[in-house]
C-alpha cells in the first residue's frame, strides 16, 4: 500500500456504463466497465471492494415490463372487477399513479383511503400542525374528501406541487372507472366502502392485510400478489410482484428485478477472474434515509438489496473512536493514543452490540447502508452511473 492510500477511507465512485437494453449481457457489461473505470483512472481493485449495480438496469436487461392493461387484466381476474378498495398507498408519480391507473381499469370503482398526515414513506398531505389546528385526531376520524378540503384546503405535495387528492381522483375517472377518496389510518375503515381491497402500502403490507382478512374482507390481495405471474406475455415479479416497479412509459411499467442472484455471483467470478480480487456485489434500489425537510423516509422499493453476495450478510461491528479517544484514553494523546485504539480494534471479537466501546456506531444492515450510500452516489436523473464501486468499506482505522 502506498503512503498516500493510508490517507484514504471509504471511496464511491459513479461508473459509467453504456445504456442497457433487454436481453443484454449485465454481468459482462458491468464487468466490462468497472475495469475500464479501473484502468482509465488509475485505481486497482481490491479484495471486500464492493460492486453494486441498481435495480433498474438489470430489469431493464431482463425485459421485466408490463402495461397498464396487463395490470388490469390481473386486477380483474382476482378482485372480481366490481368495487375495490386500495389501502394506504403511497403518493408518487413514478411509483403509484400508473399502479392506479391500472387498477381503475380492471374494476368499476375505486376507493382510495391515503393515511393523514402524510403517507408510508413521509410524503405528507398536510403538516401535523394544520391537523393539530383544525382538531382532528388522525388515529380516530375518518374524513371524505369534501370534509378533508373543507379542513385543509387543496394542499400541494412540498416538493412536486402536485395535488395528490386531485391527480389520483382525474387518473381513476379518466380510466373510466368511479372514484372515491377517504381518509383513514385503520386499514379495516376500507370496509365500509369496499370488501374487496388492495393493500398497497410497502413495509406494513403483511399487517395491514392480516387485519382486512381479520375483519371480513372477502379478497385482499397486496401490491406484492399482483403481477406474480406473466399476464399476456407481461414480465412479473414472483416474489414482489408490483411493489418496486417505476413507471417506464404513460403506459408501461419497469418490474422489480427477478431472479439476480446469479447476476451478482457472476460479476463476482468475473473480477475474480480479471485481477485476483474477491470483490462483493450486490444489486441495489432506493436507499433507506430520511429527508429532513420534507421528512420523506425514500424507500419506496420492498427492500433496498434484492440480491447480493455472501459477504454482505450481517451488521458492522465497530468500536466507536470518538468513545476510545474522550473517555477510555482521555489521558493519551499523539501515537500512545494511536497504538492503544489501534490494539483495541485488532483485538476485538464477537458481536459488539450493546457494549459501551460500540455505542452509536448504528448496527444496521450492511446492505442497507451501503445501498443508502450508493443510491446517493448514482442519483436518480441524468449522472449515467448505475454502477458503483465503493472501495475501503470495510477498512478501520488500523488500515
Amino acid at each position: 500500500m502506498s503512503s498516500t492510500e493510508r490517507y484514504v477511507g471509504t471511496v464511491s465512485r459513479g461508473i459509467r456504463c453504456p445504456i442497457i437494453r433487454k436481453g443484454d449481457d449485465i454481468a459482462a457489461i458491468v464487468t466490462k466497465s468497472v475495469l475500464e473505470a479501473a484502468k482509465g483512472e488509475g485505481f486497482a481493485l481490491r479484495d471486500r471492494d464492493v460492486i453494486a449495480v441498481t435495480e433498474s438496469v438489470v430489469a431493464r436487461s431482463q425485459g421485466n415490463y408490463a402495461t397498464v392493461d396487463d395490470i388490469a387484466a390481473d386486477v380483474r381476474a382476482k378482485l372480481g372487477g366490481g368495487t375495490v378498495g386500495v389501502v394506504f398507498p403511497i403518493l408518487s408519480r413514478n411509483r403509484f399513479a400508473i399502479l392506479l391507473r391500472g387498477i381503475a381499469k380492471g374494476c368499476k370503482k375505486v376507493v382510495i383511503q391515503l393515511s393523514y398526515p402524510s403517507d408510508e414513506v413521509g410524503n405528507a398531505l398536510v403538516s401535523l400542525d394544520a391537523v393539530d389546528a383544525a382538531g382532528v385526531d388522525p388515529y380516530r376520524d375518518v374524513l371524505s374528501a369534501a370534509r378533508f378540503t373543507e379542513l385543509f384546503g387543496e394542499p400541494k405535495h412540498e416538493f412536486t406541487g402536485v395535488n395528490y387528492v386531485a391527480y389520483y381522483t382525474e387518473l381513476v375517472e379518466g380510466c373510466g372507472a368511479a372514484c372515491e377518496i377517504v381518509f383513514a389510518n385503520h386499514a379495516t375503515d376500507i370496509l365500509k366502502y369496499a370488501d374487496h381491497v388492495i393493500a398497497a402500502d410497502i413495509h406494513s403490507r403483511a399487517r395491514t392485510k392480516r387485519l382486512l382478512k381479520a375483519a371480513g374482507a372477502k379478497a385482499v390481495y397486496g401490491l406484492d400478489e399482483l403481477l406474480t405471474a406473466s399476464v399476456n406475455g407481461s414480465g412479473c415479479n414472483e416474489k414482489y410482484g408490483l411493489l418496486g416497479s417505476n413507471k417506464a412509459s404513460e403506459d408501461t411499467v419497469k418490474l422489480f428485478p427477478r431472479d439476480c442472484q446469479g447476476v451478482v455471483e457472476n460479476i463476482q467470478k468475473n473480477i475474480l477472474a480479471a485481477t485476483g480480487a474477491k470483490v462483493e456485489v450486490m444489486v441495489y434500489g432506493d436507499g433507506a434515509f430520511k429527508d429532513p425537510q420534507g421528512k420523506i423516509w425514500e424507500l419506496a422499493d420492498p427492500v433496498t438489496s434484492p440480491a447480493y453476495t455472501s459477504g454482505l450478510v450481517g451488521t458492522p461491528n465497530e468500536l466507536k473512536l470518538k468513545y476510545l479517544a474522550d473517555d477510555k484514553y482521555k489521558d493519551l494523546s499523539g501515537e500512545a493514543l494511536r497504538d492503544a485504539i489501534s490494539a483495541d480494534i485488532r483485538a476485538k471479537q464477537g458481536a459488539l452490540v450493546g457494549k459501551m466501546a460500540s455505542e452509536g456506531t448504528t448496527p444496521r444492515q450492511l446492505t442497507d447502508l451501503i445501498a443508502s450510500l450508493c443510491d446517493l452516489t448514482s442519483g436518480s436523473g441524468d449522472k449515467g452511473t448505475p454502477v458503483v464501486l465503493v472501495q475501503g468499506y470495510f477498512d478501520n482505522y488500523t488500515n
